[in-house]
């Protein structure tokens, strides 16, 4: 017992030295303003290069990640369709998609489906 709380303290030494030495090494000393501008062959930039990018668009990739992680909780109910009461199984599987359908209504009805605007 003893052991193994002297080994767990000693990784925590070990795990806090290589943390602590990974902080000082990463720092950079030398803050120069042509580093740190975005390169373009040579030439002074023509914009700002740190535009946001368009809400649309993360719009869009948050309901296509939400409905991304939704099939793939679909997925599993076809696997389990031979070991789980039909009845069940329709009942939930109807929900889970009706649920699907109304938020994808309640997106379309919003407008945050459409492109152009």
């Amino acid at each position: 017992m003893f052991l193994l709380f002297l080994m767990s303290i000693i990784i925590f030494i070990i795990t806090c030295v290589v943390m602590m030495l990974a902080t000082f090494l990463s720092k950079k000393t030398i803050i120069d303003r042509e580093k740190s501008s975005p390169f373009e062959c040579g030439f002074d930039p023509m914009n700002y290069s740190r535009l946001p990018f368009s809400l649309r668009f993360f719009l869009i990739a948050i309901i296509f990640l939400i409905f991304d992680v939704e099939i793939a909780l679909i997925l599993p109910m076809i696997m389990i369709i031979k070991s789980s009461n039909i009845f069940n199984w329709t009942i939930t599987s109807l929900f889970f998609i009706f649920i699907l359908l109304i938020g994808l209504y309640h997106e379309w009805n919003q407008g945050a489906l459409e492109w152009n605007n």
